[in-house]
Parts: C-alpha cells; sequence; structure tokens
C-alpha cells in the first residue's frame, strides 16, 4: 500500500474538487511520489489532444509535469514541463492544456 499524502498535496495545490469540476479530470491515480489524472480527450477539449497529465515530485522538492495524448495503446508525449515549483503548477497546467482551474481567484 502507497502513502498517497504527495498526491493529495498536489491535487491540493492543483485547487481540490474545484479543479476537478473545473478540468473535468477523473481517473486519479496516486503513488508515492505523484499524482496521474486523465481529462475528457473527445472533441479537442485541450490543446494538442491532450488526454492525460502526470505530475511527480522529485528529489529537487519542484514537479515535473507531462502531458500526454493517448489513444487505444498509443501513448504520444506532448509536452514536459521540469522545475515546476507548486505554486506554478496550476499556471503550467492552464498553458499548456487551454483549460481555466478556477472561476476566479483561488486562495493560495
Amino acid at each position: 500500500m502507497s502513502d498517497m499524502t504527495v498526491a493529495k498535496t498536489i491535487l491540493s495545490q492543483l485547487g481540490g474538487n474545484r479543479f476537478k469540476m473545473m478540468t473535468g479530470a477523473k481517473n486519479f491515480i496516486g503513488t508515492d511520489n505523484s499524482l496521474i489524472f486523465k481529462l475528457p480527450g473527445a472533441g479537442g477539449f485541450c490543446k494538442n489532444g491532450i488526454n492525460k497529465v502526470v505530475i511527480t515530485l522529485m528529489p529537487s522538492d519542484t514537479y515535473k509535469v507531462d502531458f500526454y495524448r493517448t489513444r487505444g495503446a498509443t501513448v504520444k508525449l506532448i509536452e514536459s514541463c521540469e522545475d515546476v515549483y507548486c505554486n506554478n503548477l496550476r499556471e503550467v497546467f492552464e498553458r499548456i492544456t487551454g483549460l481555466c482551474t478556477s472561476l476566479g481567484r483561488m486562495a493560495a
């Protein structure tokens, strides 16, 4: 059984339930050092067809964020961002996917 502390922290830094509702994110999987989730993929919902995101906590206490387009057994890395600080997670997510993570200013 893995410790879900990191995965829960990442989701909280993204906005928690508000993030889920605004983006349609689902199928969350947590590991000891990462959070993986899917985004709606039909009809060009996200830029470049992104429908899977992997956020990994690195030893430097920053995040590596990988954006994928998956279809069947085909998985294509669309973009990877390294050295992302926790206070930049939302901005990186919004810039790469084109999705808003909140309706307005969210408390940090």
